[in-house]
């Protein structure tokens, strides 16, 4: 029997836990029948898809399996970005197969949780992607900035001076912004220009890239709330091999749009699921992601909270250390 490929429309309208488990199985057995690495993943754990009944029962897939294979479940691609990387470190490739589903998942995620992005100024500190290349981030940013460009959107390079600028513009004006960096970038600007922001969110991406030392992220977040003269440090919770993103509006707790969900493993056993509450290494479903792998085991340590928000708490040690690294205590 063919195994038919869940509506995205289906996927970006769950309502409910019943729903999302019932898409979760759905997409993990088009998955299962589609993507040629998930399969033979499936299959050397003995794993009969036709089994699996319940989201605990699906095998995530090691997420370093995007350094050296073709995670697909369609042949063709539109798109491949890559992760970042310090050194000689193996990039990660995920081959996007639509964009325009890439698109709505990060619009619509932005969306539940900001309102409406074209309501915001985006001021963009990601030197370091923007010299990579390829990164999901910057186009995800990138898109935002252009279709807010009338705002004053746009990037940043290494000129603090001119964002320091527009900062002082946008706090008169009273009008709502973003400063969207990555964690090194962010510490270098207030290094040299310390604010007191009052009308923008201050959003961190993660990430020293080997340009400063790692910093556990609630030191980094109680930095940049000195630095920035704010409350609370905003963060957005992605990765290349991921279509959507979780948010965090302050405390480093994160929160997921209706189709993405975060789950934590023990670090002895992948098929055994920690507590709330108790540390573990984080799988992540992201139904967004159907036409590549859904479940993705990650090397980010976290840990589930009561209202299902979770904290990442840094990289399992013995895991290799990417860019966007953060000290495990």
């Amino acid at each position: 029997m063919k195994i038919l490929e869940p509506s995205i429309e289906s996927i970006f309208n769950i309502q409910s836990d019943v729903q999302f488990e019932d898409l979760s199985l759905q997409v993990f057995r088009f998955q299962a029948s589609h993507n040629k690495v998930y399969k033979e993943f499936l299959e050397h754990l003995k794993i009969n898809p036709t089994h699996v009944s319940r989201i605990e029962e699906i095998p995530f897939l090691p997420i370093s399996f995007f350094k050296t294979h073709k995670v697909v479940s369609k042949p063709t691609h539109e798109k491949i970005f890559k992760s970042s990387g310090t050194g000689n470190q193996i990039r990660s490739q995920h081959f996007i197969s639509s964009l325009s589903v890439y698109r709505q998942s990060f619009t619509k995620g932005f969306g539940h949780f900001y309102k409406n992005h074209k309501d915001f100024t985006f001021l963009a500190l990601l030197p370091s992607y923007l010299e990579q290349g390829d990164s999901s981030l910057v186009y995800m940013t990138n898109s935002f900035i252009e279709e807010t460009i009338v705002h004053g959107s746009e990037f940043y390079l290494h000129n603090h001076q001119e964002l320091n600028e527009k900062i002082r513009q946008l706090e008169k004006t009273e009008k709502a912004y973003i400063l969207i960096g990555v964690s090194y970038a962010l510490l270098d600007f207030i290094e040299k220009f310390p604010q007191q922001m009052k009308t923008g969110i201050v959003m961190e991406t993660g990430g020293m890239k080997g340009r400063r030392e790692e910093l556990t992220k609630e030191k980094l977040h109680n930095n940049l709330s000195v630095g920035f003269g704010c409350e609370n440090i905003h963060s957005e919770y992605g990765m290349t091999e991921l279509l959507s993103q979780a948010y965090s509006s302050g405390k480093g707790d994160y929160k997921c749009p209706p189709w993405m969900k975060v789950m934590t493993r023990s670090t002895t056993d992948p098929f055994e699921y920690t507590k709330l509450g108790a540390r573990g290494l984080i799988n992540v479903i992201d139904l967004a992601n159907v036409n590549s792998c859904s479940f993705i085991a990650t090397d980010d340590v976290g840990v589930i909270n009561n209202d299902d928000s979770f904290k990442v708490l840094g990289r399992f040690d013995s895991s290799e250390i990417r860019g966007c690294n953060l000290m495990v205590n």
